[in-house]
């Protein structure tokens, strides 16, 4: 996990070594933290290879509209 302030923002990156797959579509708890995230006006990407993880990059502002 990485946690930074950069200007007007907060990064976080997550990430973990484990199966991968994970898949929003299919109504994973993933759906509900990118609809939190969206509603602060940030942005959420999820990479999740089957075999390679999953990682979840985060950045949401600092001053919320």
């Amino acid at each position: 996990m990485r946690v930074e302030a950069e200007g007007a923002n907060l990064h976080l990156l997550i990430r973990d070594d484990g199966l991968g797959g994970a898949d929003t579509a299919k109504g994973s708890g993933l759906t509900g933290l990118v609809d939190r995230v969206e509603a602060l006006g940030g942005q959420m990407t999820i990479s999740s290879r089957p075999g390679r993880g999953t990682s979840l990059l985060v950045k949401i502002p600092l001053e919320l509209q």
